[in-house]
């Protein structure tokens, strides 16, 4: 990186907040993905710390002068390589713009900067005693911003949805510098093409997010969590719509298999608490108090039972719900370092049984192991496409255009929460048709004239 630019960013941020030496960017340049499908980063960068709006829109104004790619950066804890710099570029941390604005409770609305990582937020709200933040995406330390360009899920999605069903405002700095001031406290606005909702999902392509307004929700002071087995998949699965036809939504609704969950206790150092059942559903259940919670836990269990379950395990006590969900949490921990890849298929809720009966068969045609886990009721899954003595396999890429070619014949799409980053912009030929992708490219050249905010990832 030129002498002469990193000093124009010095002049802009100041020289503490504007980072060369290699020792110091080496933790800005990757994200959580996978090591063996990551892409691999260039060091020919600077990291720009920027304080606010007015700085970031300088920056952005530079970048355009000198065709500099700007790549913004959360807490990188993406799983598809969005936030790798992959030519000589200026990394955008976000990281300073870390305030909880405002907290609106008689709006029922939360305002902070896209710095604040998701902890702080859930911290600032719990403060008010009666309000909450439904969405949980995963990692606590990822930052608001980039859980919004991503449009994050989760396993509440089920019942709450995405962070895209949150957002009502935004403060955008565009590619080339414009500063816009998109929705706001409103639960209702028609008012011409939904720019904001462009930004949502977007991985950092249109514009940088530099403030954003969230809507919250009363909160319920009692949970439970239902440990369901199974002796099968199908079961397992056959009983998740008949669950939510019964209209008590759980907070979620997660699925996993023995060998799966065992090996991810024993990562753990712990033991898993269901003795019988190959298959398993978990529920988590919300209520005012405890007398709805059992209701809810009993109308439940009978339809479960209805449709196959053994004897579930009830867990009301802090410590036990939260043994049982560490478990289940961890289960990427614990095939991390097996891992080639991870996948994020999502599918009609209905399909997912079928799905991963596809995928274990394709598993045996190739001689390897895909273990897969997710999100039940919202048909998004996670197959792990595995290593090969340390490495990828040679099969890697074809095996993942077949997966992704199964879950696209029932209906499903490519990835559901994770987005297409760098590591899928080769399978999107598979996923969207030419026009839809020529759209997406002309929305870029309308937004991004000079192809400077975070290039060649997202759409191809």
């Amino acid at each position: 990186m030129e002498d002469r630019l990193i000093q124009e960013l010095v002049s802009i941020a100041g020289e503490d907040w504007v980072i060369a030496d290699l020792e110091k960017i080496e933790g800005y340049l990757y994200d959580e993905t996978p090591k063996p499908a990551s892409p691999e980063a260039t060091e020919d960068v600077v990291v720009v710390k920027p304080e606010n709006s007015e700085e970031i829109s300088e920056v952005m104004q530079l970048a355009n002068r000198e065709e500099v790619p700007v790549i913004p950066r959360g807490a990188g804890t993406g799983l598809c390589g969005a936030a790798i710099p992959l030519e000589s570029s200026i990394i955008l941390s976000l990281e300073r713009l870390s305030e909880v604005v405002d907290l609106d409770e008689d709006n029922l609305m939360v305002t902070c900067e896209a710095g604040v990582p998701l902890e702080s937020l859930f911290e600032a709200v719990d403060e008010t005693d009666h309000l909450f933040f439904p969405p949980h995406p995963g990692d606590e330390g990822a930052q608001v911003g980039g859980l919004v360009v991503e449009n994050a899920g989760g396993a509440r999605a089920v019942k709450y949805g995405v962070m895209r069903n949150y957002v009502k405002g935004m403060e955008v700095v565009l590619p080339t510098g414009e500063l816009l001031q998109l929705g706001g406290k409103v639960l209702k606005n028609n008012t011409g093409y939904d720019l904001m909702h462009l930004m949502m999902g977007s991985e950092g392509t249109l514009g940088i997010i530099t403030e954003v307004t969230l809507r919250l929700y009363p909160e319920a002071k009692e949970t439970a969590t239902l440990l369901v087995p199974f002796e099968d998949r199908h079961s397992a699965m056959s009983a998740v719509p008949r669950v939510l036809q019964e209209g008590h939504v759980p907070l979620a609704l997660e699925y996993v298999e023995r060998e799966l969950i065992e090996e991810s206790a024993e990562h753990l150092g712990k033991s898993w608490p269901a003795e019988e059942g190959e298959a398993f559903l978990i529920l988590i259940i919300t209520g005012k108090d405890e007398e709805e919670i059992f209701d809810k836990s009993g109308t439940m269990v009978e339809v479960l039972e209805e449709n196959g379950a053994l004897e579930p395990l009830f867990a009301q006590r802090r410590k036990e719900q939260e043994a049982i969900l560490d478990i289940r949490s961890n289960i990427y921990t614990a095939l991390e370092e097996e891992t080639t890849d991870i996948l994020d298929v999502t599918v009609p809720p209905a399909q997912v049984g079928d799905l991963i009966d596809e995928i274990e068969e394709l598993a045996e045609g190739y001689g390897t192991k895909i273990p897969v886990y997710g999100h039940a009721a919202d048909g998004n899954v996670h197959p792990h496409i595995m290593n090969v003595e340390g490495e990828a396999p040679e099969y890697f890429e074809e095996l993942k255009e077949e997966i992704y070619r199964i879950a696209l014949d029932m209906g499903g799409v490519i990835t559901g929460e994770h987005g297409v980053g760098e590591t899928r912009l080769k399978n999107l030929p598979t996923a969207l048709s030419e026009e839809e992708r020529k759209l997406m490219k002309g929305i870029k050249k309308v937004f991004d004239p000079n192809d400077v905010l975070n290039p060649n990832k997202a759409i191809s």
